[in-house]
């Protein structure tokens, strides 16, 4: 994406998440000037950390005895509770030169845990500021520390490019130099030249899938940016394969509250699922059901119409699994239910 995708993406996941941006970009791309207009355009205090020049003590703070407990006193750039809403820009995050100085950032560029407040040692960040990242990629032209799996997995990665023409839109509102303009025109390559391609370790984990969530429940993205955006978090080949199942809706599993709430709407699509496909409806099936197993008397009769339209041996694997939540067994267990489960209960009782 180019500094104008940028800008919009980081507004949106800052507006509306608690999740930790990483701009990633060659030199001179315009990396934090792209920031610094996406803070003043969101009406923020921008605040800029250096990490290469920081040790841990600036950012922990210096200790203090306060009788027998031991305190750390608030750095000084860091946002009061009832200061105006602030963006803290942890640029260079992988220039810290001591490695205890990038640990001790690990907790702060690390989303809050739900509930919890984003913190860096004893010190908590209010819910109203907001936090950033930005790094050169370390592709062995730069001076930069490779981050850790663990570290990348904790933020939305956005890989950013140089683009002419996103150039000349700034270079026109800020009125550089008509005859500067005009030569790049004509000669866009000597622009920054793209490094090496921008590789990071990112690949699905559970945690990346909670992030995607999030955005999709809460950001809307444009649709040409939206795959780069979960590449960054899931890795390219999950994203595209993840869009391309939204974009199926022939091929999308029939959800858990389909089968309990519109079953005679979803009943012959049921049916005709492939086995790979009805496993997935299954799986949201039980997750729901181990979570909120009271069911109404249409939500159990359209449960086991579902169980019914199964094959055998999914239907045996099914009933075993809702067999273990007490609730879901005593609905199971109901004499008009025999013709469809009894079956299935007389194998489990056999392998028993």
């Amino acid at each position: 994406m180019n500094i104008e995708q940028m800008k919009v993406v980081i507004t949106e996941i800052l507006t509306k998440t608690d999740l930790t941006p990483c701009v990633v970009g060659h030199r001179g791309v315009g990396k934090s000037a792209g920031i610094i207009q996406a803070c003043r355009e969101m009406e923020h205090r921008y605040i800029s950390l250096r990490l290469g020049q920081m040790e841990v003590g600036d950012l922990v703070g210096i200790p203090f005895r306060d009788g027998d407990v031991m305190h750390w006193s608030r750095p000084s750039w860091w946002p009061g509770d009832d200061q105006p809403l602030t963006l803290v820009h942890c640029d260079e995050l992988n220039r810290a030169q001591q490695e205890d100085t990038l640990q001790a950032i690990f907790q702060f560029v690390e989303p809050p845990t739900e509930g919890l407040l984003r913190s860096l040692h004893t010190h908590h960040l209010s819910k109203r500021h907001k936090v950033i990242v930005s790094i050169n990629p370390p592709d062995g032209s730069y001076q930069v520390a490779t981050l850790d799996r663990a570290l990348i997995d904790r933020m939305v990665m956005l890989f950013v490019e140089t683009d002419y023409h996103c150039w000349a839109r700034y270079a026109a509102q800020r009125e550089l130099a008509g005859d500067v303009r005009q030569f790049l025109a004509a000669n866009s390559g000597m622009l920054a030249r793209q490094g090496a391609p921008m590789e990071l370790q990112v690949e699905p984990t559970e945690r990346g899938w909670e992030m995607v969530s999030v955005l999709r429940k809460n950001c809307r993205f444009p649709g040409d940016l939206e795959m780069e955006v979960y590449a960054g978090i899931i890795g390219k080949e999950a994203a595209i394969t993840f869009m391309r199942w939204l974009a199926d809706h022939k091929g999308r599993p029939v959800t858990a509250a389909q089968v309990l709430s519109d079953w005679p709407l979803v009943a012959e699509r049921a049916a005709g699922q492939r086995d790979d496909v009805q496993t997935a409806t299954i799986n949201d099936l039980t997750a729901m059901l181990q979570i909120s197993p009271t069911l109404t008397p249409d939500q159990e009769a359209n449960l086991v119409a579902y169980i019914a339209v199964l094959s055998r041996d999914l239907r045996f694997a099914f009933v075993k699994s809702l067999l273990k939540i007490p609730a879901v067994a005593l609905v199971l267990a109901q004499d008009k239910y025999d013709s469809v489960v009894f079956d299935a209960i007389r194998i489990i009782s056999q392998e028993v």
